[in-house]
């Protein structure tokens, strides 16, 4: 199926689109699922607290659900994904015959994490998505405020990462040049050149792991803030209940986890970019 056709994300999406839409469909089924549940839990508090039962029978059903369709997904996906990693180092190695035997290592390595993309990185920015829209739009519902400074802390978070986005694209270059070096320098034999090696790849590492820390500390303050803020406004400005309260708060941090996938998704598709301009070269 990727007979003569460039190794890249669009291509596996278009050579595997049926199996991958159905995990897609039952990561949206489970997103869903796993949006609601706050409200409900939320509806189940209320519903409680005046001695009704209808409502935690909803949130039970909810939960069941969720359960069934995550378990069910799991098990599908590791399958289909498989298959792809299979089909894809086969390919690879089919054209690298020419290339040395440690960059066609280091690039059949790098290959799988286009298939690790597709399985980890797109659902979760299918669902972090969902949620944020599900999250935005219940916020809203309650007040418009609340929603409001969602926007605002998710759009600073993006300027953010923006800034940082082509020193980690270089920084994966740099970090997939030396390892495509690896054993040819293991052949050698020599302590010397191994412990070049490793340094030069701890140091490169160093150097992304620092930028990481100066990117996620300035996001946490932007989400943190936006929490915090909610739950002042929520607790000062509003007339809610205690189940409605909760509501507000849940659906406050699913934003903040939701939005914290964005940065980390668009991170790895800097290291992907990079990774498939590499596989595909001649040489």
């Amino acid at each position: 199926m990727l007979k003569g056709k460039r190794l890249t994300v669009s291509t596996l999406l278009r050579s595997y689109r049926r199996p991958i839409a159905l995990t897609w469909v039952l990561t949206l089924i489970e997103t869903a699922l796993t949006a609601l549940t706050p409200l409900f839990i939320g509806f189940a508090i209320d519903g409680l607290l005046e001695r009704r039962m209808t409502e935690l029978y909803g949130l039970a059903s909810v939960l069941g659900g969720l359960i069934v369709v995550s378990v069910i997904r799991r098990i599908y996906d590791t399958r289909v994904y498989g298959t792809i990693r299979v089909d894809l180092g086969n390919e690879l190695t089919g054209r690298s015959a020419r290339i040395p035997i440690s960059t066609q290592n280091a690039r059949l390595g790098m290959s799988r994490e286009l298939v690790d993309f597709l399985e980890q990185e797109a659902p979760a920015l299918i669902a972090s998505t969902v949620q944020l829209g599900v999250s935005f739009l219940v916020l809203f519902l309650f007040d418009p405020i609340l929603a409001y400074s969602a926007l605002v802390s998710a759009i600073l978070m993006i300027a953010v990462y923006s800034v940082f986005h082509q020193r980690f694209f270089r920084l994966n270059a740099s970090f997939n040049q030396q390892s495509e070096q690896q054993v040819n320098i293991l052949e050698l034999r020599s302590q010397k050149e191994i412990f070049s090696h490793l340094s030069k790849l701890r140091r490169i590492e160093v150097q992304v792991s620092d930028t990481e820390a100066f990117v996620y500390g300035a996001i946490y303050t932007v989400l943190m803030g936006f929490l915090i803020f909610n739950l002042w406004f929520a607790a000062t400005n509003l007339t809610a209940t205690v189940g409605t309260i909760f509501s507000i708060i849940s659906y406050s941090w699913e934003f903040v986890e939701s939005a914290l996938l964005l940065p980390m998704t668009l991170q790895g598709w800097s290291r992907l970019s990079e990774i498939m301009r590499r596989i595909n070269k001649a040489n």
